[in-house]
């Protein structure tokens, strides 16, 4: 049994004040129902764990009504920091689930097919997340005002999500970072701390996050042309 937790209690700080990123309209649905209907459209998905903000489960129970979302759901509460979310994500899933794919609520246009690729690598090797390879020249600064150094970008790829796992792989490199006060901004962080291989699954496709307002003009795009 594979699972999906899809990680929706965050603020969106960078959004602006007094708004919800995930349930602002694009391409005629919130965000968070684009990012929704990719799990329940991939195969390999049994049912799907969604962290939100307490007090707002009714609001995503609406949505999957409305959307007519039909793999068993569960509403958890998000903790203060992703990873104490993703945490409690790992708690509500069931007994017999196998593997996990830890997505951004915010991520909208991911593929079906690179959420399947990413599962298959992570049921081989452990631990798997989806990534681009970078294109941009990239320089390092040490203060923010020059370059301090050059950096290969051969040997540079940006990391998204999914980030799929083994669940007994990422319960145990959760528990050590958070034994040990650790904070890590992603779950492959996790596995790199205790030494767990992560392998990179290549997306061929944009797979970008609502981040700040400018994001939703070419995110719009991507959900109008290119779908599932």
């Amino acid at each position: 049994m594979n699972s999906a937790i899809i990680v929706a209690a965050g603020i969106g700080v960078r959004m602006g004040a007094e708004v919800d990123k995930l349930f602002l309209t694009v391409a005629g649905a919130p965000v968070i129902a684009h990012t929704w209907r990719r799990f329940e459209s991939c195969a390999e998905i049994d049912d799907l764990i969604l962290v939100v903000r307490p007090g707002r489960e009714n609001e995503f129970a609406a949505l999957a009504g409305a959307c007519g979302f039909r793999k068993p759901f569960r509403c958890v509460p998000g903790g203060r920091e992703r990873q104490d979310s993703v945490w409690q994500g790992l708690a509500a899933l069931r007994p017999e689930a196998e593997l996990v794919a830890i997505q951004d609520g915010a991520r909208p246009c991911t593929p079906v097919a690179l959420i399947t690729a990413t599962l298959a690598a992570a049921r081989e090797s452990g631990a798997a997340v989806a990534a681009q390879r970078v294109s941009d020249t990239i320089k390092e600064s040490a203060e923010g005002r020059e370059i301090s150094r050059h950096l290969d970008r051969q040997r540079l790829w940006a990391v998204q999500t999914p980030q799929c796992f083994q669940v007994k792989v990422i319960r145990q490199a959760l528990s050590v970072v958070r034994a040990q006060g650790v904070s890590v901004t992603d779950d492959t962080a996790a596995c790199e701390f205790i030494g767990q291989p992560v392998r990179l699954v290549e997306s061929p496709a944009p797979n970008p996050k609502v981040t700040v307002p400018s994001d939703l003009p070419y995110i719009e795009l991507l959900l109008s042309t290119v779908g599932a």
